[in-house]
């Protein structure tokens, strides 16, 4: 069947403006790290991707290495936007990045020249796509200087490859340098992507104020802390979650009792707003305008509109931050 986006898609999320940047980017943004791999049905991604764009995210955020198998997130994409997608690539933020291993031998990861062009080369041709609307090096290179990192970035947009560039996990220090080599080359740093929740909460450490500078937006990725800012841990740890298997990054044996003892804390404060606790979070990252859009997975088309229902309510008294701060402190 045939697809045509709703004639609604535009009615109810919110767009930031991506810093000082002509760009804006929606308040909720899909990213692909989980879920859109050879492990998932592809019609499932499908119907995620389809209800995605028709509830106004036109923001879909990729990277080389996801999956599984790496690269499978983009070759999955791509066969969803070529059946579905491709007559509104004008209204869609496509973007990928390059910074973690790809290929053997000394130029399948980190951030060289060679490394970063050849392989937005593979992300495009896995996604059938002439550009992308924003590069990323997904993360800093110790060996690597940084003139060479942004330089690759700055030839990805002079070839037409990519019309805006970014970071992601670079520290305040760092991001300030990798804004000023780019300013100097003439391609302005657009945005980064940091890590950030309630329970994780280093860019308030700086980070935020060098994009403030810098005139960069921002991009909050694991807003719900890998799942544990949900209903899913409030009775305690399923045997189906991530953190009972075997995820690198949300472990049983980091769920204390304390933890928990928060969520459940802060799941009643979510109720008072008449929110879920997962909308309640994004709706934090959110709040104050310093964050552009927050990043959300999805493993079913149910989860993706309960999250993205957190917009219906972005607004806190000043009550609420703060009996929030007290229960995260």
């Amino acid at each position: 069947m045939t697809y045509t986006a709703a004639d609604t898609r535009y009615d109810a999320m919110p767009y930031r403006r991506v810093g000082r940047s002509g760009l804006k980017l929606p308040a909720i943004s899909l990213g692909l790290w989980h879920n859109f791999g050879d492990d998932k049905p592809l019609e499932t991604q499908r119907a995620i991707l389809r209800r995605a764009f028709d509830l106004g995210i036109t923001h879909f955020d990729l990277a080389n290495n996801y999956g599984p198998p790496p690269g499978a997130a983009e070759t999955n994409f791509g066969r969803n936007f070529a059946r579905d997608l491709r007559p509104y690539r004008d209204e869609i933020i496509v973007s990928t990045k390059a910074g973690h291993l790809m290929w053997p031998g000394p130029y399948g990861e980190w951030g060289s020249r060679k490394y970063l062009l050849a392989s937005l080369d593979q992300s495009l041709g896995r996604m059938g796509l002439e550009y992308v609307d924003i590069f990323y090096s997904h993360r800093p290179d110790p060996d690597t200087p940084l003139e060479e990192t942004m330089g690759a970035l700055h030839s990805a947009v002079q070839q037409g490859k990519a019309l805006y560039v970014g970071v992601s996990n670079y520290s305040p220090e760092q991001t300030r340098e990798a804004a000023r080599i780019l300013a100097d080359l003439g391609t302005p740093l657009l945005i980064h992507q940091p890590s950030y929740s309630m329970f994780n909460r280093w860019v308030e450490d700086g980070l935020l104020d060098v994009l403030e500078e810098a005139g960069a937006g921002s991009i909050a990725y694991s807003p719900l802390a890998q799942g544990l800012l949900t209903d899913r841990y409030l009775s305690g740890i399923p045997a189906d979650s991530r953190a009972a298997g075997a995820s690198p990054f949300l472990t049983a044996q980091g769920i204390t009792e304390e933890t928990l003892g928060k969520v459940r804390a802060l799941n009643a404060v979510a109720q008072r707003r008449g929110q879920s606790l997962a909308q309640m979070a994004l709706a934090w990252v959110l709040r104050g305008g310093r964050v552009t859009s927050a990043l959300i997975g999805a493993s079913s088309v149910k989860q993706l509109e309960d999250n993205v229902a957190a917009v219906g309510n972005l607004d806190f008294t000043d009550g609420e931050l703060a009996e929030i701060e007290g229960h995260l402190g």
